[in-house]
């Protein structure tokens, strides 16, 4: 399963990128906002930082302007991902992107029937949103074995990118679901290198080693 960043912060995707096993990143308008940036200068930065997948959307409302707005898009960077909404004008583009060879992302995806249609616009990437599904009173992570399970069946190519990771656990059953990516905030991320039997393994063996030096 590849590991993605979700976050506009240089200074922590930087920091994630460091561990040596981070993938690609993505992005959103609300995090472009969040990071007070301007969106070419944080694209280029990352692109610098991981050399994968970058997905940058558009903020269109028409497949005919959500075209026009990726074609400046891709001149920012080879690795620049389309992302787009989980709309019928947002397939419309997939659609049309898709045969001219452009990478897409189609996000804000909270059911099968949603991602079956992004996967036979030739969709890339689908993002199904879990923690938002739970905010909602449903299990998210089932989204992600539903969505994994009819792709198999019907040999569909587009990745199965777990979105809106809220924690460790969430990390855990998206890899067990089968899950193509998963993209977590920088805060999860580093919460996965953690577990306190480590922790007292590490302090054990170093309390034994002094023992033995004296």
């Amino acid at each position: 399963m590849k590991f993605f960043i979700d976050s506009a912060e240089v200074a922590e995707i930087k920091k994630a990128a460091q561990s040596g096993i981070i993938d690609g990143v993505t992005t959103n308008p609300s995090l472009i906002k969040k990071s007070g940036r301007k969106f070419e200068e944080v694209v280029k930065e990352i692109a610098a930082i991981v050399d994968g997948p970058i997905s940058a959307e558009v903020v269109s409302l028409t497949a005919e302007e959500m075209i026009k707005e990726a074609q400046t898009l891709l001149k920012i960077h080879k690795n620049v991902i389309i992302k787009l909404p989980m709309t019928e004008e947002g397939i419309r583009a997939c659609s049309q992107l898709s045969q001219q060879g452009v990478k897409t992302n189609v996000t804000l995806v909270f059911h099968v029937n949603q991602a079956l249609l992004a996967a036979k616009a030739g969709a890339s990437f689908v993002s199904p949103f879990a923690g938002r599904l739970d905010d909602i009173g449903y299990d998210g992570m089932d989204l992600i074995e539903e969505i994994v399970g009819v792709f198999k069946t019907y040999g569909f190519k587009t990745q199965v990118l777990a979105a809106s990771i809220r924690n460790p656990e969430h990390v855990r059953r998206a890899a067990i679901a089968h899950a193509d990516v998963c993209t977590m905030p920088p805060e999860v991320f580093h919460k996965l290198f953690y577990h306190y039997l480590t922790d007292q393994g590490i302090e054990k063996f170093l309390k034994d080693w002094d023992d033995v030096r004296k």
